[in-house]
């Protein structure tokens, strides 16, 4: 008996001694992030990070629940209406940090960011800031777009020095004929003509299915809110492929979501993510943000499996469904849609219903195969913390250079011959498939946050603008692309100018 309380003795110390070493300690956890500057960074969410750490110094690693308090709150302008507090969400991404964002609705002066547990301020807080923050709506642009990529710390991009390569100097005065021959073809592609001029953004488009122009006015017109645009002119392709060949002569500098191996197109973030990012806690559930939180399970918990659903876009996508018949302990792969292949339908059918893309993660393996240019589910799926195995392709989006095969992801053959291998290949080495997994998700984080794809358009359009030649002028046929109502509405520091045409 006296053994036996001996024992339970033992393992109540250690428990203790476990729970313990498992305190929080307020002093060394850590807060990061663009967030905390909300007067010098605007976003549509502002966000930052918390990593829990004990009191010997050491992360935690595990999901802690819900520990901290997040408090956000500033005045209003000229000390009008007292304090306002801010929409705050505290996301858990179950490796003992967390993702923190809020959005801001109106003009605050002198914020303050409380980040609390229990009754204790962690190290740092509260984190104050003096003068104006700007809620995302506010047109109230500040500085130059050098001044506005300083103060962001957006890092320089070797992808827009090699898209921008064949282009060191271009007279649009001599191309606008060149451009219209080649591409102003109404029933096969779609292209828009955007000229800044004294900060306000004019466009003309030409083609049949412009729709997607939505997307590059509200780029646009979100960046000229915040600071001040140089004059310039860029043609966009709105379709999926990239459409400037690099055989052509003269190069078309035609900017594309997607580039290739054999054009020129250059690089813009997707307008997936770009739409992800603008609109951030507003209309869109899935952002590079809450992907990294809303998984139901951690690495250990999630099926051994590769997962793929998807639309018919590209013939690899059937053979992957094949493939998931074949091989089903491996493979779950079925298609949301025909319309390529309809009359495959009763082949590769039925139809699946369609998901919620957080409960991809439910499997540890994401197959990320092209449809009909690079499938632009890549930065969800790398942010997911699944492993991704990525076909080979001949597309590319703006981040493609800065990933590497075996180190951020697996990759698969074209025609999908060494998918089975590599899958039983993670299946058979765990610890290292969930280091790439972890590498890739880490990318993701470092690289294609909101504030990342900002920096990426803020870096291109400085260094685009120095390209060109000829003086800006509005091309006939142009309309003004206003901004939205609400812009006009903010308080804006009288230091700051303001686009006196919309008022």
């Amino acid at each position: 008996m006296a053994s036996l309380f001996l024992t339970l003795g033992v393992i109540l110390v250690l428990f203790l001694n476990h729970v313990c070493s498992f305190d929080i300690d307020v002093s060394l956890t850590r807060v990061w992030g663009p967030g905390l500057y909300p007067e010098k960074i605007v976003l549509p969410a502002r966000y930052f990070f918390i990593q829990a750490v004990d009191k010997n110094n050491a992360s935690w690693e595990s999901s802690p629940g819900d520990i901290f308090k997040v408090k956000v709150f500033g005045k209003s302008p000229n000390g009008h209406g007292g304090s306002r507090p801010v929409w705050v969400q505290i996301m858990d991404r179950k490796d003992g940090s967390f993702i923190v964002r809020y959005k801001l609705y109106s003009t605050l002066q002198d914020m303050e960011i409380h980040v609390m547990h229990n009754d204790d301020h962690v190290s740092g807080s509260p984190f104050k800031t003096q003068g104006f923050s700007y809620a995302e709506e506010c047109n109230c642009p500040k500085g130059n777009l050098n001044t506005w990529v300083d103060d962001l710390e957006c890092p320089k991009y070797d992808q827009i020095q090699e898209d921008l390569k064949p282009f060191q100097r271009v007279k649009f005065s001599k191309l606008y004929p060149v451009i219209m021959q080649r591409f102003n073809q109404p029933e096969s592609m779609s292209i828009c003509n955007y000229i800044i001029k004294d900060n306000q953004v004019y466009r003309r488009c030409f083609g049949k299915h412009v729709g997607f122009k939505v997307f590059i006015d509200a780029i646009l017109l979100s960046l000229s809110r915040k600071t001040h645009l140089p004059d310039m002119e860029i043609f966009f392709n709105l379709g999926d492929w990239p459409l400037s060949p690099s055989a052509g002569k003269p190069h078309v500098p035609l900017f594309s979501w997607c580039g290739s191996d054999d054009t020129v197109d250059i690089h813009l973030p997707t307008y997936d993510i770009t739409q992800s990012t603008l609109q951030c806690m507003d209309r869109v559930v899935l952002d590079m943000l809450s992907v990294q939180t809303n998984a139901d399970h951690t690495w250990q918990g999630r099926d051994p499996k590769a997962f793929w659903r998807g639309r018919d876009s590209r013939r690899e996508r059937l053979q992957l469904v094949t493939l998931s018949r074949k091989h089903p302990e491996l493979l779950n792969a079925s298609l949301t849609n025909f319309f390529f292949f309809r009359n495959e339908e009763e082949t590769y059918g039925p139809k699946e219903k369609h998901i919620s893309f957080f409960k991809f993660f439910d499997y540890k393996y994401q197959v990320n195969i092209d449809g009909t240019v690079a499938a632009y589910r890549f930065p969800y799926l790398l942010g997911g913390g699944s492993l991704v195995m990525k076909q080979e392709s001949k597309y590319h989006e703006h981040f493609y250079g800065l990933v590497q095969p075996w180190v951020h992801y697996v990759p698969v053959r074209r025609d999908l011959s060494d998918l089975i291998e590599h899958i039983r290949w993670a299946q058979n080495n765990d610890d290292k498939a969930h280091k790439i997994a972890l590498a890739g998700q880490k990318f993701a984080q470092e690289n294609l946050l909101p504030k990342d794809i900002f920096c990426y358009h803020g870096q291109l359009f400085k260094e685009w603008a120095k390209r060109l030649i000829d003086p800006i002028e509005i091309r006939p046929e142009m309309e003004l692309v206003p901004q939205p109502p609400e812009s006009m509405k903010c308080f804006c520091d009288k230091g700051t100018d303001v686009i006196k045409d919309e008022l």
